[in-house]
């Protein structure tokens, strides 16, 4: 289904350590320009260097996962250097403009796999829309880019 989206910019806020995500992001854009029309900002909060502001527009956040300690699941974890997308969705009180999160992550690594993501959707109550592992594929982009037109245009029209 093709959705024309007129006079809208989708805010991406994420960050980014490896160039997994941030190389999704962009293709992300490529693809929501492409077949939705629909112009896309990009905040690679590792860029800010912990500094943060309102953001006053619909936003979808997507991290990866770095633990240290535990196994995630009955032994605790410890969430490493993505702590910073944490903060700027909590300053502000942006988590009120999110409409969801998306991790990214490695299969291998279990039940910690997009962990992070799953931590951040329960602490600040947006949903999980869904995962892509490393850099994502092809159906990874179109599959994510229509739960996140779904997700934003429902976010939208409840907030008019």
């Amino acid at each position: 289904m093709r959705c024309l989206m007129t006079e809208k910019t989708l805010t991406i806020v994420y960050i980014s350590l490896s160039g997994n995500v941030q190389n999704f992001v962009k293709r992300l854009g490529e693809y929501l320009q492409n077949h939705y029309q629909l112009s896309s900002k990009a905040i690679n909060i590792k860029d800010l260097n912990h500094e943060t502001f309102p953001v006053a527009s619909p936003f979808v956040a997507i991290l990866p996962t770095y633990l240290e300690g535990g196994n995630g699941v009955d032994s605790g974890d410890v969430e490493i250097l993505t702590n910073p997308l944490g903060d700027f969705i909590t300053a502000h009180d942006n988590y009120k403009h999110c409409f969801g999160i998306i991790g990214s992550g490695n299969r291998n690594f279990n039940e910690q796999y997009c962990l992070t993501a799953k931590q951040y959707a329960k602490r600040f109550g947006f949903p999980m829309l869904g995962d892509f592992e490393l850099r994502g594929t092809s159906s990874d982009i179109e599959r994510l880019a229509k739960i996140i037109i779904d997700h934003y245009q429902n976010f939208t029209q409840a907030q008019s």
